[in-house]
This record gives structure tokens, C-alpha cells and sequence, in this order.
């Protein structure tokens, strides 16, 4: 499948400049990142399946709809909580889970060092949050372990993703679309996205 669906909208492109500017302070930071962490959920959802009810208005009994699966949204910490208010202020019945990944300096293998998911992964729409996809590496052993763990329905939201880390993504893991508001050019030398906004777990929770 190979997906990658880039939110094209006013609104978001407003609210990217507003993240991406160096002298934006935290507060305004958070406010965008919510902002467009709804956006984002809107399209990460636009296919969740729906079960028809019956409803009745103040007039006459009319069809209703409920979620025909759980969402569940799954942060990859610390940087992936960013995107968690925006995206379950939009579908407030979303479930959370959490995944916290280091790379080994040793190895520069990604490692788990802290797990906690809802119950019931096989089925569920799943959404893995990472405000920054960049090698790719940490997203696609988050996926690889929710897989592990029973998940069958995943999808990767990011606010900016490099071409290096979505080709990683599509190479692991090509069952899984990629939702983004933008793709960007590189990574430098130092593995972060160029342009990019910096590190926006730091910018975020205020620890620059």
C-alpha cells in the first residue's frame, strides 16, 4: 500500500509556520500543536468503520451512527504527547496507551523501556503519534512491537516527516499509512529534519 496522506489546508500551513518559527514560545507552541493534532486526527480517522442506530430527534426516529472499532492512540514518548490532546479532543473516546524507546549507544538499536497498552489491540484503529518522523527507526519499532502485541489496523501520524523516514516506515512496514501535515527535504548530519522546527518535545514541554 505505501500510503502517505499530507494534510493540505490553510489552517494547517498557518499553524506549521507558527511551530516551525524559532521564536515561538511554548505556549503558542502548545496551542499549534493542538490545533493541528485535531487536523491530523480527522484524517487518520476519515475511514473508521461505523455501526448504524437508531436515534430518536424532537420530530421522528432518524438513522445514527456509532464506532464500528475502538481507537486507540499510542505516543511514542516523550514527544509523541504533543499531538495526544489535539487528536482526543476530536474523538474524546479514544482509548491511550503509551511507549517509551531509547537507542542503545552501544548497539543504536532502538530499545523498549516502558509499555502500557489498552486491552484488546487486535481490531482496535490504531494510531501511533510521533510529532517527528526522521530516521524512522523509533517508529518502526514501535509498530513492529505493537504488531507483536496484537495490533492489526495501525496508522503512523507525524506533523513532519523526512523521505528517509517514511521510506523506512514503507520498507518495514508497507501495510501502514503515514498521515502528516508535512513532508520536508532531509535529515542533517545530526539526524534532525531540515527545515524541520528543532526538537519538539524540548519546545513543547518547555525544556530548551
Amino acid at each position: 500500500m505505501k500510503e502517505v496522506i499530507e494534510v493540505e489546508h490553510p489552517v494547517v500551513k498557518r499553524y506549521l509556520s507558527i511551530l516551525r518559527d524559532k521564536n515561538t514560545d511554548t505556549a503558542p507552541f502548545r496551542r499549534a500543536m493542538g490545533t493541528i493534532g485535531t487536523v491530523l486526527a480527522y484524517r487518520a480517522l476519515e475511514k473508521l468503520p461505523l455501526n448504524e442506530i437508531e436515534v430518536e430527534t424532537p420530530l421522528q426516529k432518524t438513522k445514527g451512527y456509532t464506532p464500528g472499532a475502538e481507537v486507540f492512540v499510542i505516543p511514542i514518548l516523550r514527544a509523541g504527547l504533543s499531538l495526544v490532546d489535539g487528536i482526543i479532543s476530536f474523538m474524546p473516546d479514544a482509548k491511550v496507551g503509551h511507549i517509551g524507546v531509547y537507542r542503545d549507544e552501544k548497539t543504536h538499536q532502538p530499545v523498549n523501556y516502558y509499555h502500557n497498552f489498552p486491552g484488546g489491540l487486535k481490531g482496535a484503529y490504531t494510531l501511533v503519534v510521533d510529532p517527528m518522523l526522521a530516521t524512522g527507526g523509533t517508529g518502526s519499532h514501535a509498530i513492529n512491537f505493537l504488531k507483536e502485541n496484537g495490533a492489526d489496523n495501525i496508522r503512523f501520524v507525524s506533523l513532519i516527516c523526512a523521505p528517509e523516514g517514511i521510506k523506512r516506515i514503507h520498507d518495514d512496514h508497507p501495510d501502514v499509512p503515514i498521515i502528516t501535515a508535512a513532508v520536508d527535504e532531509r535529515l542533517n548530519d545530526d539526524a534532525f529534519i531540515v527545515p524541520g522546527l528543532g526538537d519538539a518535545g524540548d519546545r513543547y514541554f518547555g525544556t530548551l
